[in-house]
């Protein structure tokens, strides 16, 4: 176990440099394809209000699809504030179906395979020689690249500000949709 928790702290120090984009920030427009193959762009989806996305791993890594999982149980109330959820990974997308089909997701799974994205919102990092060693990202990414993003949450108002962002290091810490939820409930009056 104590190995374990070593090699977590490594790949957490090797993303300890990754900032990604701040509030206040322009988030940088994309598109990119969801679970069936349609393009999804940043542009198109603020036309009906708040987005709030999420960069996540992959389906492959559990607390990734607990954090998906969490976000979907309080969908409807951040629907509530006229809110819509894009997640992204570096997958292809028949990955992006599995993590809907396995987390029950009701919404947009988008992959960055070539993380063009990713790398735009400055998240991308290498996790190291070490993790390499335990898990092939070149066979998990679609675009067989050795890097990850770090997770992050960016919730952008409908001028594509971002309101608030939260970006960290360590994986296993996420913006829960709670803290959304109070984001969106002080957006209010702004949207």
């Amino acid at each position: 176990m104590s190995e374990l928790k070593d090699f977590q702290k490594l790949v957490i120090a090797n993303a300890s440099e990754v900032k990604g984009l701040s509030k206040g920030d322009r988030a940088p427009n994309f598109s990119l394809p969801n679970a069936s193959g349609k393009n999804i762009s940043l542009s198109e989806a603020l036309k009906s209000g708040i987005v709030i996305i999420k960069f996540y791993r992959g389906e492959w890594c559990p607390i990734c699809n607990l954090d998906l999982r969490e976000i979907q149980n309080h969908l409807p109330q951040i629907k509530s504030y006229g809110a819509s959820l894009i997640a992204i990974s570096p997958q292809k997308p028949d990955d992006a179906l599995t993590a809907i089909q396995k987390n029950e997701l009701e919404y947009e799974v988008l992959s960055d395979a070539d993380q063009e994205v990713i790398e735009v919102y400055n998240l991308q990092f290498d996790p190291g020689e070490d993790y390499h060693q335990r898990r092939d990202l070149t066979v998990l990414n679609g675009g067989g690249l050795k890097t990850l993003p770090v997770p992050a949450t960016f919730i952008v108002n409908t001028n594509q500000i971002i309101e608030e962002a939260h970006v960290e290091a360590n994986y296993t810490e996420r913006m829960g949709p709670t803290e959304i939820i109070e984001v969106l409930k002080g957006m209010g009056n702004k949207v």
